[in-house]
């Protein structure tokens, strides 16, 4: 299929380069309104288009692919995690999905890990003190105390290529690392982390001192840290959360939280996002973001070539390079 003749719909507006270069590229159907689509609005995008360019935002579920136009043979998703769509339903009508891994993995880490010093160190209240006009009143021996982040133990759970580069980077800080993972890694890169391996998940949460979630969305992995395994963590313990909002139980974070039975918590996800428990905004002890741990100019840039490559790969009767298997095929 000649390249101009690629009908590409996109679900939100790109980084402008991005969209010039596609534009250039395929014959483009954007959302103008660069607001999230209902099912109705994804619905039309995928009757008319060959490829549907969705983010981690839009649910393309088995209805949607069930219902789309039978010229529909890519979905070349804007993000690296892709339990937004029903994989197994999109192999059964023939249609090849796509992500963007890699591109975001140091951007990714460096948020994980500026959380992970920010969190004990207090620097987020130090800072919401000092915008308070008379709040701080000059420095004492005990004022503002925090923890000292060199010696602490740090497990981290789902040891892909972000926990493997928080690894690296917590060892630079004098930090131990655990990790736990569906499988252990290899030892030539068990190694090249200085990482060990712990193969139950309540064994290892007992005794850290930080908790790191970089695992995906999946049925398995629904509320992994639940009421239960929350109150075996220290009460000293943080938990950083920049992978999915649903893997934490944020109800039983919030009453942990309250019961000062938690050291503190910094989330950049939420489990129902763009809303979440409004207990957390009470907590001195917790940070919360606006789902930014990916947010750089060079990640989103590095995103979107990877779609334009993934989209002319298709387009010119070659296997995409990022596409992603149904789970039949990694069974």
């Amino acid at each position: 299929m000649a390249h101009n003749q690629t009908r590409v719909a996109v679900t939100r507006r790109l980084p402008s380069e991005i969209e010039l270069r596609m534009s250039e590229l395929f014959d483009v159907t954007w959302n103008e309104h660069d607001r999230a689509l209902a099912a109705e609005g994804l619905a039309a995008m995928m009757a008319n288009n060959d490829v549907l360019v969705p983010t981690i935002t839009d649910r393309i579920d088995r209805r949607l692919i069930e219902g789309a136009g039978a010229q529909l043979k890519l979905i070349a998703n804007f993000g690296n995690g892709t339990d937004n769509i029903d994989i197994d339903a999109a192999h059964e009508r023939g249609i090849i999905v796509t992500n963007t891994p890699s591109v975001l993995t140091d951007d990714t880490a460096d948020m994980i890990m500026a959380l992970i010093l920010a969190l004990p160190r207090r620097l987020v209240e130090g800072d919401r003190i000092m915008r308070q006009e008379g709040a701080f009143t000059g420095w004492s021996p005990n004022w503002m105390l925090g923890r000292r982040l060199a010696g602490k133990k740090l497990g981290i759970i789902g040891m892909g290529r972000i926990g493997q580069a928080v690894a690296r980077r917590a060892r630079a800080f004098g930090v131990e690392v655990f990790y736990h993972n569906r499988s252990r890694l290899h030892a030539d890169i068990e190694a090249s982390v200085d990482a060990t391996y712990i193969d139950n998940l309540d064994r290892m949460l007992r005794s850290m001192d930080i908790v790191s979630l970089n695992c995906p969305h999946t049925p398995a992995t629904y509320h992994l840290l639940s009421a239960r395994r929350l109150a075996l963590l220290q009460p000293h313990a943080i938990v950083v959360n920049t992978s999915r909002g649903e893997v934490i139980d944020e109800d039983a974070l919030a009453d942990q939280l309250a019961a000062g039975k938690l050291g503190g918590a910094a989330l950049d996800v939420f489990e129902r996002e763009p809303a979440f428990n409004p207990r957390l905004r009470d907590f001195d002890n917790v940070i919360l973001l606006p789902h930014m741990s990916s947010a750089t100019m060079e990640g989103r840039q590095g995103m979107g070539e990877k779609v334009i490559i993934n989209i002319r790969s298709w387009a010119d009767g070659h296997r995409p390079p990022d596409r992603v298997l149904p789970s039949a095929a990694l069974d």
